[in-house]
Formats: structure tokens, sequence, C-alpha cells
């Protein structure tokens, strides 16, 4: 008689699927006091996980803490736009830069492959390259990244299903599910 070898469990930064979905729904909210508290829940779980921090929580995380910036009124134009780069920037380079291997591939042909839109790529040039784009571009150019992040990342997570749960699903198969894709965008964004 063969055993049955259990599945190798993956140890993860929060403390359950509700931790992770309560962040996942404070990050994306709109409330800029509940996005502070699911930005410091994540600040505690990189401090945890270090740098196995899936790269799509890091960027959520920059580029929500850019937006509760905004909302706050804290920052002038010119640092906001410099946030908002930055974080724009570190997006699209983290997620192409894993579909490049040893022959350079354009940027602009990685982002399509994975669904970006090119003039995120274009935008992520300016800030790079060239003259600082407008407040308003890298307003909106955040808002499409969060949504492309949502929907290529956080909705796989949860099963592509962000509002409701089915009561008939076992807790524990959804924590194994959830600890199972806690790796997708360190191996499945190629």
């Amino acid at each position: 008689a063969r055993k049955r070898l259990k599945p190798l469990r993956t140890v993860v930064a929060w403390r359950g699927r509700a931790e992770w979905d309560q962040v996942m729904v404070g990050l994306y909210c709109g409330d800029s006091r509940l996005q502070q508290d699911a930005l410091d829940r994540v600040s505690a779980w990189k401090s945890r996980y270090g740098p196995k921090m899936p790269l799509a929580v890091d960027c959520t995380a920059e580029l929500i803490r850019c937006k509760v910036l905004d909302s706050s009124g804290r920052l002038k134009s010119h640092e906001l736009i410099l946030s908002y780069g930055l974080a724009l920037v570190r997006f699209v380079n983290l997620i192409t830069e894993r579909k490049q291997k040893m022959v350079s591939i354009p940027l602009r042909q990685l982002a399509r492959e994975v669904d970006i839109p090119i003039w995120v790529v274009d935008l992520r040039h300016e800030l790079t390259h060239g003259k600082l784009p407008r407040l308003a571009l890298c307003r909106k150019g955040c808002d499409v990244v969060l949504d492309w992040l949502r929907k290529m990342y956080w909705s796989r997570q949860l099963g592509n299903n962000l509002c409701e749960e089915s009561e008939d699903e076992d807790e524990e198969e959804e924590q194994d599910e959830v600890e199972a894709n806690a790796e997708f965008d360190n191996d499945a964004w190629e």
C-alpha cells in the first residue's frame, strides 16, 4: 500500500486567508484611512517575508501609498509626480524583467505579452529618459496599473472572486490555494 504524501505547505507572512482578503479589500477600497491600515499590514508582511514578498503585493502597496499621499494634500505637484513616477517605473521594470532572458527584448513587446498598455511603457520611458509628465497622466497610469494588478494578481489569488466567497468551499482549501499562489508573481508572470 502506497502512502499518500501530503503536499508541502508554503510559509507565508500573513496569518491566513482572512488577513489576506482584508488587506486586498483595504488596499482597493478608496478610503485613505483603511488603505493606510492595509499598507501598514503589508509593511509587517515585508518585514517577515523579506525578499520573498510577492512583487505584485509590493508594487500594489507602492502605488496605493502614492494615492494616499496624493489625497493627503501634503505633497506638492512635483513631489507627487516623482512619487508616482518611481512606483510606475519600478512596476514596469519588475514585471518586464521577469520576461527578459539572455536576449534583450523591447519593453513594448514584453508589455504587449502581459497585457500592460503600451502607453504605460511610454510613460515609464518619459519618466526615466525624458521630461517629467503631467501629474494627471501619472495618476491615470497609477489607476491603470492598479487595475491591471487587481485583474492579473489579486483576483487570481482569490480564484477570480473578489466580492463573494462560496459558502461550500472548505476554508483550509482556500488557505492552501492562497499559500500556493503566494509565489505566483515570482514565476507565473513569465
